[in-house]
């Protein structure tokens, strides 16, 4: 059939449909798509992909590859003076690999026919590759029958290639070559190849199977879960209890296939983890492998089997921590907001944290967590001045398939709905564009977040706490944060004082970073000289907390003594001078050791004298007498300022 005779039979198809015998269904059908898809007839070369994308989409499809290996080296024989060749292309048309007679395949490059073409009919009209993927099943083109008229040369016969475990569209071998020359066969040879591939992949996947199964079994006896799922590397449930499948939360049944080759076979191995445990939070996963290649996983969903009653006495319940214990200081201003904090945890208002760089912001936000209603749901931080720009609308909102250029393939759940259940916590929330603090704004209210380029929302539950270190109402002021916005998310409010207005706690923070970082480098704890920890005291530690904490772990990489001195601290803080509390002024003598004065009449005598005794007797080294006394070092040094017997050079 000539080109004309050809477009004659598309008309008669469109006007009688079934009745017009003329033209194969297969062929009218894709030259009416290839007309719809807007593919001009001049059209001469499919498009071609890059050195990376090659990389990437081979990558992709590697296990369909190995499989197809022996048949390409069949081809490169067989072919190889049949002035033909065999393709190989992926779901999309996307040509992988092709082989045969090395005359054809370099004439192939002149329509693209090569190794990155991409010959799906939205791109290159009818073509055996693209019509085949379309209508899954085998089809032939033959010249004419080409919608692109430059590729009418060529004669080709394509068959898909399905996985044989669950029927999943894998690809398509072609068979091409000039139309003077092609063998009527071809159609039979593709096919024949197709099913090849299939039993290849289909022998792979029972073995991967027989392994996954034979090491639950040897397993499962040392597990304290019953509730098992086997998967495969595609993600396909190879095995499942009836109880795991009951404790999974999926809309139906059927939905579950669909979770598991989103989570596990969509992904790599690396992040089979990481999204196990976004799914199925209360779950662990043991990856499966054999000679070195992952054969799939096992998620065992924790809970433990029931045990025979034992015969040991009932104990008593542990009562719960205070999440607020671990925030360590002693000061009037930290017991009332830590008093202030532990009653807010209880309340699901939203909490904004101020306070500047370093104050322990995030200290507070997780004892909140662990202290309220939601204390079992996750706690998920998000740093609104750490992303960039462009990023922080996915990373909170999440996004669908093909919402931007780069986006992941089956789309990604943002922050907020990762949260669900738990707390949200958004960290520099002041940085936040303006733009986006409306759409924040909504979910608050509505409880609906919508992913970027979906129009259907999900509903989430989360409580939100905010930390910021600037002031947000001189921000809304200059019209740099919503008004609305600030009193939706600081309905309580908390300002985490800095460390230079929490008085003795420095002692006591210096002294628990000294400990912690000795015991990491296996090494005692240090002790301080008086001198030391009077620099310490009156310094203004204008990066707060975590100043302090790197001032302590740096000293004690630096040094190996066992007592810090003042020499030990750096420059800065001795050029300081102390009675400026940390503005930096000509050098400093440095500080001497605080003087004991006679004791004040009317003073409690025997407290007083009981320390100023061990005091006395350990000749005045308070790190030494605190030891004996039973006390802590900066609570001494408290009690003796308040009998008035302690001075330091100042005084």
């Amino acid at each position: 059939m000539n080109q004309r005779a050809i477009r004659l039979a598309w008309e008669e198809f469109q006007q009688h449909g079934r009745k017009a015998r003329l033209l194969p269904r297969a062929i009218a059908a894709s030259w009416e798509r290839s007309r719809s898809f807007g593919v001009g007839t001049a059209l001469a070369r499919a498009p071609l992909a890059d050195e990376p994308e090659i990389f990437r989409r081979r990558s992709l499809n590697a296990s369909f590859l190995a499989a197809s290996h022996p048949a390409l080296e069949r081809s490169r024989e067989m072919l190889r003076d049949a002035a033909s060749m065999m393709i190989l292309a992926d779901r999309t048309g996307f040509v992988l690999e092709t082989a045969g007679d090395g005359r054809v395949v370099e004439q192939g490059k002149g329509n693209a026919l090569q190794t990155g073409g991409g010959w799906q009919e939205g791109a290159i009209g009818t073509n055996a590759i693209g019509t085949a993927l379309a209508e899954q099943r085998p089809v032939q083109v033959t010249g004419a029958e080409h919608f692109c008229e430059d590729v009418q040369r060529w004669s080709c016969a394509a068959a898909p290639v399905h996985h044989p475990i669950d029927g999943e569209l894998l690809g398509a071998v072609d068979i091409s070559g000039p139309v003077a020359t092609f063998n009527p066969q071809s159609m039979a040879l593709a096919a024949a190849i197709g099913r090849e591939i299939e039993a290849t992949l289909e022998k792979a996947a029972k073995l991967d199977h027989e392994i996954l199964l034979r090491h639950l079994l040897s397993k499962r006896s040392t597990w304290l879960s019953e509730d098992i799922l086997v998967i495969d590397r595609r993600g396909y449930l190879v095995h499942s209890t009836e109880t795991a499948m009951r404790k999974i939360d999926t809309a139906s049944p059927d939905d579950l296939p669909r979770v598991l080759r989103r989570i596990i076979g969509s992904a790599s191995a690396e992040a089979w983890e990481r999204n196990c445990r976004d799914r199925f939070p209360n779950a662990g996963l043991e990856i499966v492998k054999n000679d070195g290649e992952v054969a799939g996983c096992l998620i065992v969903l924790l809970g433990k089997r029931s045990l025979p009653a034992s015969p040991a006495i009932a104990r008593a319940p542990k009562p719960a921590a205070d999440a607020f214990d671990d925030i360590v200081g002693d000061s009037a201003v930290m017991r009332d907001i830590r008093e202030r904090a532990r009653k807010l945890a209880a309340n699901p208002l939203p909490v904004l944290i101020e306070g500047e760089t370093g104050v322990g912001k995030e200290l507070f936000a997780r004892a909140i967590k662990t202290a309220s209603a939601c204390a079992s749901g996750p706690f998920v931080p998000v740093n609104c001045g750490g992303m960039a720009r462009d990023l922080i609308a996915s990373e909170l909102f999440g996004y669908v398939k093909g919402a931007f250029t780069g986006a992941d393939g089956n789309g990604r759940p943002g922050k907020i709905e990762k949260a669900d259940g738990g707390i949200l916590c958004l960290d520099e929330i002041g940085e936040m564009p303006m733009d986006l603090q409306s759409y924040l704004l909504r979910v608050l209210e509505d409880g609906i977040v919508y992913r970027v380029g979906d129009h259907e929302g999900r509903p989430v539950s989360i409580r939100l706490v905010s930390m910021t270190n600037r002031d947000l109402m001189e921000e809304v002021g200059a019209g740099r944060f919503r008004r609305d916005l600030f009193y939706r998310i600081a309905a309580a409010r908390l300002r985490i004082p800095p460390l230079r207005e929490r008085g003795d706690d420095v002692l006591v923070l210096a002294e628990r970073f000294a400990a912690r970082t000795a015991a990491r480098l296996g090494r005692a704890t240090p002790s301080f000289s008086n001198d030391a920890l009077m620099l310490l005291r009156h310094y203004g530690w204008p990066g707060n907390v975590r100043e302090l904490r790197n001032v302590i772990d740096a000293i004690l990489a630096l040094c190996e003594t066992d007592r810090i001195d003042v020499e030990h601290l750096p420059l800065e803080m001795r050029m300081c001078d102390k009675a400026s509390r940390g503005t930096c002024a000509e050098p400093a003598v440095a500080p001497k050791a605080p003087t004991v004065l006679p004791p004040r009449r009317g003073a409690k005598a025997p407290e007083r004298e009981a320390i100023l005794a061990e005091v006395e007797a350990c000749g005045g080294n308070l790190t030494e007498a605190a030891r004996r006394l039973g006390i802590a070092r900066s609570t001494l040094y408290v009690r003796l300022a308040k009998y008035g017997v302690l001075r330091s050079p100042e005084d």
